[in-house]
């Protein structure tokens, strides 16, 4: 479980591709410092397992599902990527619930500086388009942000400049693509609701059911 707080940014230092599978060397600094076996790091929002590690730089595998679904792809040797360490129990939360399960990708549609923020406009699949609200979170590149407004197929987000100095979101540029996480919990309620209104269609127990022989 993670926060959507990103603690620094790493840099691609080195990557091995086999078919639709990666490792990731990437270099770090501050996520090193109680750094084990088996971790598990925040790495643009998507949640990979440290396989090994050195001073200042450690590696992770990227699955074929996580190379299909996600940005990760994409990256190149000198890329920024942003970094979180998993939560700890006893320490300070700040962000929301993020899983490190990518839901999906979206792309930059604008970027307009306004004042002392800026301003992006995400495109999201269409798939994801009822999990979202104005007012409620959603993590980006694994940064949790506010959304401030939402139309039929995108949302509009706003960088502070200490997002922007800690993180790659602030310096995303119109076109490219960034990995999606939706609120968790808008997730569980519309799943639950679903299954609810399934049961309740499958079942033959209804009110004129009961009316039809005499329970009232």
């Amino acid at each position: 479980m993670f926060t959507g707080i990103v603690e620094e940014t790493g840099i691609v230092k080195n990557i091995s591709k086999t078919g639709k599978t990666l490792v990731l060397a990437i270099q770090a600094k501050t996520i090193m410092d109680d750094m084990r076996l088996g971790d598990s790091i925040s790495v643009n929002g998507v949640c990979l397992t440290v396989t090994s590690f050195k001073q200042n730089e450690f590696s992770a595998d990227v699955m074929p599902e996580t190379f299909k679904d996600t940005s990760l792809s994409r990256l190149t040797n000198g890329s920024l990527v942003n970094l979180e360490r998993a939560m700890a129990a006893n320490g300070r939360f700040g962000g929301h619930f993020v899983t490190g399960h990518i839901d999906g990708v979206g792309t930059i549609l604008s970027r307009k500086p306004i004042e002392n923020s800026i301003s992006l406009e995400i495109e999201i699949p269409e798939a994801g388009t009822h999990l979202v609200l104005e007012k409620g979170s959603i993590a980006i590149d694994g940064t949790s942000l506010t959304i401030f407004e939402t139309k039929s197929r995108s949302i509009c987000v706003s960088i502070i400049p200490h997002t922007t100095l800690e993180s790659i979101v602030g310096k995303k540029q119109v076109g490219d693509i960034v990995n999606l996480e939706f609120d968790m919990m808008a997730k569980y309620f519309y799943s639950f609701m679903n299954r609810e209104a399934d049961k309740n269609q499958s079942s033959k127990i209804t009110p004129s059911f009961l009316k039809d022989n005499g329970f009232y």
